[in-house]
């Protein structure tokens, strides 16, 4: 053994020595609490779904053939149907990407039997997704109430909410809701009148809203955002009641923002950079009631060839929210968020760490031949690593059944649609994300801390005390990081890759069922 090696294996050893102590087993305990707690989320949420199935075949087996669109189908009738409210879905859009022309269709294909406007609404004519979404509107013709509003370039808040408060100007001087819906939310045929019927049913109802079920396309990048999602899903399957505010589905009063009520429009235009955040904490300094109901969660396929940098720069642009805030309240309520998830993402990660250095120790151990008693501490590793081998296990087996039955959910709100499918989902894929995505947020999170700007689609907001104090705006980058929509140039033109690229692409595509576009 060369002097080097010797000095690995004695600095591999003090490791597994040091994670032996009982502020490293308090760690390792920690870190099992944590899979509890996730553990016990995802069981309540999977209650709420699975008890909305069991609604769903009930009402089927009792002669409702249509219970996916309704509970009571007595509510299919005309005299029921023409006293239905009108809503408007006010849509900003930016680029035109891989699964956005199937997302739309399902949004303007919605069996809602009220008068039901949709707006799309772009910065500029100049964006592929008005050209994308021109030719969608002419294909429906006279079917559908749709039109195209071109917003201009936003100053004082983030392009998103610019669309959206230009879009709330222009909906129907009779809309009694409105439905903020983004070009990733992918709706079943009855989820406009699922969340307009709870909206009359209650009209306590501040927002109301739902959170998509990611589809990992098979990359890590992918499995990364799909992981990042999944803890959060567990705030969105109440079944009523939450503090949790996704905004690529939020239904409000128009009236709510005809008259500014709790701030909202002058919230969102003066320096507001997330909408859903911004609202959130809104709802939170009025007392306002936000709700989820089970039916609200939607198909969200993610980009074919998402790449692992483009995740990256997906989870700077989600932990730089935390940075926004509109009252001294809601910026201690986004420290301790700060604070919380950094601790309980490392808080997860180092016991997976402690077991890889026992792990490694064993190893050397049995290559260079130890004696037994020299390694007492290295067996104490082991044991802990085998715990938490088997705590990993445990974990995949409770993150399993909340997929499948939101999966099934899905099916079942959406007969006609091609059927979703765990088949190719790739476990080993999901743990290994586990690691990487809670290892990388804290570090996100620090950055975004203190860099206190963010490229967002070619535009870089800066902050200052919370709110958007700069915008500046380039020619690049051609497409977005996320879903890899094109910004610029000729309607639906893909981006350029190298021949190699294609070819490898193509394959895995071939490789891989056709589960989510037919």
């Amino acid at each position: 053994m060369t002097g080097k090696e010797a000095m690995d294996s004695a600095f591999l050893f003090s490791m597994s020595k040091a994670f032996c102590s009982p502020l490293a087993v308090f760690i390792q305990i920690q870190g099992c609490a944590i899979c509890l707690i996730l553990a016990l989320g995802w069981a309540c949420a999977a209650y709420v779904r699975n008890r909305e199935i069991k609604r769903i075949k009930d009402s089927m087996r009792a002669g409702n053939s249509f219970s996916f669109l309704c509970h009571d189908i007595t509510e299919l009738e005309h005299s029921y149907q023409t006293n239905l409210p009108r809503v408007t879905v006010v849509m900003p859009l930016k680029g035109f990407g891989e699964h956005n022309l199937h997302n739309w269709r399902s949004q303007v294909t919605s069996l809602y039997g009220g008068p039901l406007e949709f707006l799309f609404v772009v910065d500029s004519t100049e964006d592929p997704a008005y050209y994308a979404v021109s030719s969608l509107i002419s294909d429906f013709k006279d079917s559908i109430d749709a039109r195209i509003v071109v917003a201009g370039l936003s100053t004082t808040c983030s392009q998103k909410i610019h669309n959206q408060l230009i879009g709330v100007e222009q909906m129907h001087k009779d809309s009694k809701y409105v439905l903020f819906l983004d070009d990733d939310a992918r709706l079943h045929p009855g989820s406009i009148g699922a969340l307009t019927a709870e909206m009359e049913k209650n009209p306590e109802i501040f927002i109301q809203t739902g959170y998509p079920l990611d589809l990992p396309s098979g990359s890590l990048g992918s499995y990364c955002i799909y992981e990042y999602h999944m803890p959060c899903s567990m705030g969105f399957a109440t079944g009523g009641k939450t503090f949790f505010l996704w905004g690529g589905c939020m239904m409000m009063h128009a009236d709510d923002f005809r008259y500014d009520r709790c701030g909202v429009v002058s919230g969102l235009r003066d320096g507001g950079y997330s909408d859903d955040m911004t609202l959130a904490a809104l709802a939170g300094a009025h007392k306002r009631l936000i709700t989820s109901p089970p039916v609200a969660v939607f198909p969200h396929p993610l980009s074919s060839d998402l790449s692992f940098s483009r995740y990256w720069n997906y989870l700077r642009k989600q932990t730089f929210v935390l940075e926004s805030y509109t009252s001294k309240v809601n910026w201690i309520m986004n420290r301790a968020l700060f604070s919380s998830h950094c601790y309980l993402s490392w808080g997860f990660v180092v016991p997976y760490l402690m077991a890889m250095t026992h792990v490694a120790a064993a190893l050397q151990i049995y290559i260079e031949g130890h004696a037994r008693e020299e390694t007492t501490f290295v067996s104490n590793g082991c044991n802990l690593s085998w715990k938490k081998v088997y705590n990993t296990r445990n974990k995949k087996l409770e993150l399993d059944p909340i997929v499948t039955i939101e999966v099934q959910l899905c099916n079942m709100l959406s007969p006609e649609a091609p059927r979703l499918s765990l088949a190719t989902y790739n476990w080993v894929l999901v743990f290994i994300a586990m690691l990487v995505d809670n290892f990388l947020y804290p570090i996100s999170a620090f950055r975004s801390h203190f860099s206190q700007y963010i490229n967002w689609s070619g535009i870089r907001y800066h902050l200052k005390d919370g709110k958007i104090s700069k915008i500046e705006r380039s020619t690049g980058p051609k497409y977005t990081d996320l879903a890899w929509k094109k910004l610029y140039g000729k309607k639906g033109a893909l981006p350029k890759t190298s021949f190699l690229g294609a070819l490898l692409r193509s394959l895995e595509q071939w490789r891989q069922p056709k589960k989510f576009d037919g």
